[in-house]
């Protein structure tokens, strides 16, 4: 069996298959994922990639050995996981992905019922303690059967938060990256009335044409040049396992997540009326004087998908969004979907007659992004001392890392849960040219040691 203890990350577990994580282990996992849960009724589900079969077939022989009756969802997207579980009243579920990885990677991403996700502070470190001592197996084994109609059920779920019949004259590019958008966008093409172009709709485990991850510039350049060749009115790329969606404008310029955010609060406030709205605090000032413009109350939180849903329920929040293209809504359960925003922001499009780089113009003339920032350092405790120090003067506070407030630029620096990196997101009210320059600044004291 291999199951490198590494594999058990913050928010689930990935590694390279076979080589950190094989089939024992998974079948491990799943069994030691019944134990920590005791869930007695599960989903389990896959996305495309070459290993996903087989690493699914183990993870629900687990469970079953464990005492778990399992539902087998085949391929499905995350989202779709988050879905069933939630829509079928599952004790918990799982989807066998490695999200946004390349293909020799794999992993799991866990949640209970109501589709609460699994995360390091909450069940994956005990999960992976109990599969590497030896999960405890059932007197009685569970049993298994065959999901049917998942997928049209979840279509029609997320169709329910936009007007389709707004949704006409648009030109979009779709990416798939050959992830697993791949197999509900047909569907939902099928019921919108626009000049789709899509690429790299088949599902295919390989990743033949770029990495699924359109958060990395180079896996963006196909997008970004079909949108500009195809004249189209937005791009849209899906990551691997479809549960992040990223947006390309009709210029052919990359909307930054918490622009996206901003966007997405105005026009689902504008529907709802006064309500809660959680961003990551890694986020442009944009989304927080928006939501506040539009009548909302912003909440900053820390980053990752299992705190910003937590604190989504704790405050009843109608939206949230991260800079890293996570976007949840409590009408999903809480849950992060690609689909969801895909759609309206199509909407927005449509029924505001304005093209997406106008609508992001007035944030983008007004704030000044550095965007995420990684540098490699030896000692981040240290690193982050001599920030503490260098800024003594600003607003300091360490709800997730180290933010900086002035009254006209702020940041945030954060060290990587899993490599020996300092991440930094910084913003000038000011100028481009001040933001590099504060940006420069900052670097040089994070590298000075």
């Amino acid at each position: 069996m291999t199951m490198d203890p590494s594999v058990f990350k913050a928010y689930d577990v990935r590694g390279l298959h076979p080589g950190e994580l094989d089939e024992e282990g998974a079948e491990a996992i799943g069994a030691a994922f019944i134990a920590v849960t005791g869930a007695t009724r599960i989903a389990v589900g896959h996305d495309t990639r070459l290993s996903s079969p087989s690493m699914a077939e183990a993870f629900t022989a687990g469970a079953i050995a464990a005492g778990a009756d399992v539902t087998e969802l085949g391929l499905c997207a995350t989202e779709m996981l988050y879905f069933a579980v939630a829509d079928g009243g599952f004790d918990a579920g799982a989807c066998i992905t490695a999200s946004h990885n390349p293909p020799q990677y794999t992993g799991v991403k866990m949640v209970t019922a109501g589709a609460v996700p699994l995360s390091g502070d909450a069940g994956i470190g005990e999960v992976g303690r109990i599969a590497q001592a030896g999960p405890p197996l059932a007197a009685t084994p569970g049993s298994r059967k065959v999901e049917e109609g998942l997928l049209g059920r979840f279509v029609d779920a997320c169709m329910a938060f936009v007007d389709p019949d707004a949704i006409r004259g648009l030109r979009v590019v779709i990416d798939a990256a050959n992830g697993m958008a791949g197999l509900y966008m047909p569907p939902v093409l099928e019921r919108l009335d626009i000049d789709a172009v899509p690429y790299f709709l088949e599902l295919d485990g390989r990743f033949p044409n770029h990495e699924p991850n359109p958060l990395l510039p180079e896996n963006r350049e196909f997008i970004i040049d079909a949108v500009r060749r195809e004249k189209a009115d937005l791009g849209i790329a899906f990551d691997g396992d479809a549960d992040r969606c990223f947006f390309i404008d009709d210029t052919g310029d990359f909307v930054a997540g918490d622009f996206l955010t901003a966007l997405l609060a105005r026009h689902l406030l504008a529907r709802s009326g006064p309500a809660n709205v959680v961003y990551d605090l890694r986020a442009s000032w944009a989304v927080r004087d928006t939501v506040e413009a539009a009548g909302g109350v912003a909440d900053m939180h820390r980053v990752g998908h299992a705190f910003i849903k937590k604190r989504m329920r704790e405050i009843d929040a109608i939206f949230a969004g991260e800079v890293s293209g996570h976007y949840y809504f409590k009408d999903f359960s809480f849950a992060d979907t690609g689909l969801i925003p895909a759609l309206l922001v199509m909407e927005m499009v449509a029924t505001t007659g304005r093209p997406l780089s106008e609508l992001v113009a007035e944030f983008r003339a007004r704030y000044h992004i550095s965007g995420e920032i990684n540098s490699t350092v030896s000692d981040a405790p240290a690193a982050i001392q001599r920030i503490r120090e260098r800024y003594a003067d600003g607003r300091q506070t360490e709800i997730d890392g180290l933010s900086v407030e002035y009254d006209d630029w702020h940041f945030n620096v954060r060290s990587s849960n899993t490599e020996p990196l300092l991440r930094l997101n910084l913003e000038s009210l000011v100028s481009e040219a001040d933001m590099e320059r504060r940006r420069d600044e900052v670097l040089e004291v994070i590298l000075s040691g």
